[in-house]
């Protein structure tokens, strides 16, 4: 049974070069998480959704945040591909 890690909920703020997006946390913070979809998704995110993000301690990744799902309202939409 494959088993989702930690997810922590944040706002997106933008999405940019395609893999990379701005996500506001509850305290405020702002990190920056890869997204793993290579689509454009625009039909399923705009500035200030709600998002789940995961967080990974693996010291070869670039960036340590990834973007799972989006809240667009009628519920959770997965946007990363690598989950089933």
């Amino acid at each position: 049974m494959l088993l989702l890690p930690p997810l922590t909920d944040g706002h997106i703020l933008r999405r940019y070069k395609r893999f990379l997006a701005d996500i506001e946390l509850a305290d405020g913070q702002v990190v920056c998480a890869h997204v793993p979809n290579t689509g454009s998704m625009a039909s399923c995110w705009q500035p200030g959704a709600p998002v789940q993000i995961s967080h990974s301690d693996n010291p070869r990744r670039k960036l340590s945040w990834t973007l799972e799902r989006v809240d667009m309202g009628g519920g959770w939409i997965g946007v990363n591909t690598a989950r089933p």
